[in-house]
């Protein structure tokens, strides 16, 4: 990355953030000759370099993977994470850090470091479909979007082409198709059940998903300095052969390459300022992470891409004259409407059969099941739909490991794999609603004078009857396919696990019920873009970042035409 130390504080733009959005906010203005200036809280990361752990053997972590009980009784929350072990822990953060207050419970993830969450990210790249867009004020759960699918499906090609998704075409209304390498290869039993469904349910469709892994790289892959994955199945490690796509491996090197670009790590922001006579945002505060030093920074543009609550906290407590609750807050609603995604339930199952077939390296990636409730129609009792994620695999054969995982018996074992073991689980849209909220504390700062936040965020009815639909009809397809075993699980959790918070500073049509326009704009401060999580609408039940990213490249060519128009 270009030197952090320099001392000029003027620039054409500035990303607060460099995860899976900024990056792409960084990309887009570099390449248009925008001076930028990347604003991250966390350390720098350098791609390979700073990936410690990427190629190490088990037997080579001290503690197999796992973590110390004394790490996880000084760290309940962080230790829940999807993934999260002695092999990535570097890059997720430490409770005591970065405290914030839970109203209601909401485990709150977060990674800090150049990169963000884009080095330990899912890597699930499915396309919202016209529905999602749509249905949500169609069936009266939800405002309008002031977009639709057809806006964001060129900005999704321009995407999808650039990070490199696998996946396959598969004419599927509620999952719309796009720019795709090759998907991995099924194994036998995903085939045969998605064979058995397909002739027994013909609405519903279990394929490939579409993932952000070059299973064949194209040119623009290669000029990156990027290769094809491994199959490894150790992303977030940080992968060093750029397999799977995040900032530090793609977008910002891209950006860099331009010289227009400049990252300064260890940069916690205070608050967006804004000018009253210009009547826009002149710049950010930021408060030197290790030295306390306060420092402001100038631009035209300002792209807010910290993550969905840390973006609603930064403008919750940038505060002046003209915006004395926020920024852009004239309507009471920033930080309101917040939701998530519901993880908690999902089936799984053994399949009896199929002994003479297994399947290449480690995949990293798993079939989907698209959203096929209330597509056409509101059907159920609840609103929103959900998207099913599906693997199966033969783990080590039982009768032979013995209970132990050491030795000379576990090794031999490690060569005879058991039966088929399945399973499936739900990734399911739930409601905004204004009670759903994040706050700043009026007497309780962090070590940088910062204002805690608040996390008022809990489940619903809908969200309950919702499960018990997935549990029911997940079970009748298992049981149709032939599986034996089968078995339901509601882990109960917590919102904030499913690490797809969204919503705060939403966008619409109207500013009297929304924060941001069509083209992501703060209504009342046009010079301030929000693209990240905090801008949806609505959650939708595909993954939202590749969402993200496209807004994100729109949003940014859009500015760039008004700075050119004299309009910003």
């Amino acid at each position: 990355m270009p030197d952090t130390s320099s001392i000029n504080t003027s620039y054409d733009a500035i990303v607060i953030g460099s995860g899976i959005s900024g990056g792409w906010a960084a990309k887009e203005l570099c390449e248009q000759g925008l001076k930028t200036l990347v604003l991250e809280r966390g350390r720098d990361v350098q791609h390979v370099k700073d990936y410690p752990t990427a190629t190490m053997n088990p037997w080579e972590f001290k503690h197999r993977g796992q973590m110390t009980k004394e790490f996880l009784d000084e760290n309940p929350l962080i230790s829940k994470a999807a993934g999260f072990g002695e092999s990535d822990a570097h890059f997720f953060i430490k409770d005591k850090d970065h405290p914030y207050i839970q109203e209601k419970p909401f485990d709150w993830i977060r990674g800090y470091q150049v990169g963000g969450k884009s080095l330990t990210w899912g890597r699930a790249c499915q396309r919202w479909s016209e529905f999602e867009f749509t249905n949500p004020a169609r069936f009266g759960y939800g405002i309008e979007w002031p977009i639709g699918y057809a806006d964001v499906a060129p900005w999704y090609s321009h995407v999808e082409k650039f990070i490199g998704v696998c996946g396959n075409k598969d004419g599927i209304d509620a999952m719309p198709d796009g720019e795709f390498l090759p998907p991995f290869d099924m194994n036998a039993v995903q085939a045969h059940i998605s064979q058995k469904i397909k002739e027994n349910y013909p609405d519903r469709h279990l394929v490939h998903a579409r993932w952000a892994h070059l299973t064949k790289p194209n040119q623009i892959h290669l000029d990156q300095g990027r290769a094809g994955c491994q199959a490894r199945n150790e992303c977030m490690r940080g992968c060093p052969f750029g397999g799977y796509f995040s900032s530090v491996s793609s977008t910002l090197p891209w950006a860099k390459r331009t010289g227009n670009l400049t990252v300064r790590p260890f940069s916690v922001v205070h608050s967006i300022i804004y000018d009253e006579k210009l009547g826009k945002a002149s710049g950010v505060r930021v408060i030197d992470t290790n030295t306390k030093e306060v420092i402001d920074y100038k631009a035209r543009i300002i792209f807010v891409n910290a993550s969905a609550l840390n973006t609603n906290l930064i403008l919750l407590n940038s505060t002046s004259s003209r915006f004395p609750n926020g920024l852009g807050n004239d309507n009471g609603l920033l930080g309101k409407y917040v939701a998530f995604q519901n993880y908690r339930a999902s089936v799984t199952a053994s399949m009896d059969g199929f002994l003479d077939s297994y399947y290449f390296g480690r995949n990293p990636t798993e079939l989907i099941l698209a959203n096929y409730r209330n597509l056409h129609q509101h059907e159920t009792d609840y609103f929103g739909g959900y998207t099913t994620f599906m693997g199966a695999f033969r783990p080590t054969h039982p009768d032979k490991v013995d209970g132990n995982e050491i030795g000379a018996t576990y090794k031999d074992a490690l060569t005879e794999p058991g039966g088929w073991k399945l399973y499936m689980y739900m990734q399911g849209e739930t409601v905004p609603k204004a009670t759903n909220h994040v706050r700043l504390s009026k007497d309780q700062k962090d070590q940088w004078g910062i204002p805690l936040l608040i996390t008022s965020v809990e489940y619903d009815d809908n969200d309950e009857r919702m499960i018990q639909d997935f549990l029911k009809q997940t079970r009748q397809m298992l049981e149709t396919a032939g599986c034996i075993n089968i078995e339901t699980h509601e882990n109960k959790q917590a919102p904030g696990l499913d690490i797809h918070e969204m919503g705060g500073c939403r966008m619409g049509k109207d500013p009297a019920t929304s924060l941001l326009n069509q083209h992501n704009q703060l209504h009342h401060c046009q010079n301030v873009f929000v693209t990240d999580g905090a801008c949806m609408t609505t959650t939708g039940n595909q993954s939202p970042s590749i969402l993200y990213m496209a807004l994100t490249a729109r949003a940014a060519t859009y500015a760039i035409g008004e700075m050119k128009k004299g309009n910003l």
